[in-house]
């Protein structure tokens, strides 16, 4: 059965107001039969969000304007597709306690979950890393070089894979090397395979599944999947469940790429 486990919806604070019933149907007439909306949790209330617009996750009256909307999605297309309710959680260093407290609340309400990193931190201060060339460019200046910048981002998805973040922790690995996503921006060449490998053992460790995750192909500055397409006989040898993710924020993202990735 064609799986998309990894899709936003209307309730997006960065994407677009696409309706929410334009992607089950487009869903449907492609072909999948499985679907789940991982729309981005709210972040910790003590979490100054360094995005400029402040839009990086929902807020907690949203939260709940979304669960109720995937709800009745998910009754009303029950005949014709599994919809699942979920959320991409951010893993952020410095508030592992306060995203457990969240996750004890709501996880109970969803069907399926992400765990991501998009926020690194450096002293005092976080940054976005995939916000813009710009910032990822900032935050090489500020740790001194590109591969630094790496170095940090992939210490802190090991991290986020090893932390105690209750029952209802995401079991599924966003995007593992969503670092990329401005490699042909900055230039540099990285050898990060040895990172990315051992990322690849810890999800293995732990039994948990990886995104795969297709969005890199549509970013100009990127131009692969996360992780790279050769990376997948490797995470298949380790036994780790792969689950396509568009990461679509609207309709016409939906399921794009996934005929380049998982076509099962």
């Amino acid at each position: 059965m064609k799986r998309d486990g990894h899709i936003h919806t209307p309730f997006c604070p960065h994407g677009t107001k696409d309706e929410l019933r334009a992607y089950i149907e487009k869903a449907i007439r492609s072909g999948f039969g499985d679907i789940s909306f991982t729309e981005h949790a709210p972040l910790p209330s003590s979490f100054a969000d360094p995005t400029p617009e402040k839009d990086s996750g929902m807020s907690l009256e949203t939260l709940h304007l979304y669960l109720d909307a995937i709800k009745q999605a998910k009754d009303a297309y029950k005949n014709d597709i599994q919809i699942r309710v979920g959320l991409e959680v951010d893993y952020i260093t410095g508030y592992e306690s306060e995203t457990r407290s969240f996750l004890d609340e709501y996880g109970p309400l969803l069907d399926d979950s992400i765990l991501s990193v998009h926020f690194l931190r450096m002293g005092s201060d976080y940054f976005c890393m995939d916000y813009s060339k710009e910032v990822f460019m900032d935050i090489a200046h500020q740790a001194g070089s590109v591969e630094a910048v790496y170095e940090l981002y992939y210490k802190t998805v090991e991290a986020s894979i090893a932390a105690e973040l209750g029952a209802f922790k995401p079991k599924r690995i966003g995007h593992p090397t969503l670092v990329h996503k401005f490699q042909l921006a900055h230039g540099k060449k990285i050898d990060d395979d040895q990172h990315i490998k051992r990322v690849l053992e810890k999800i293995a460790e732990t039994g948990y599944e990886m995104d795969l995750n297709g969005a890199g192909f549509s970013k100009p500055d990127c131009l692969e999947s996360y992780p790279p397409q050769h990376y997948i006989p490797v995470a298949e040898s380790l036994g780790i469940p792969l689950i396509f993710g568009s990461d679509a924020h609207s309709v016409n993202g939906l399921h794009k790429h996934y005929g380049k990735l998982y076509n099962k």
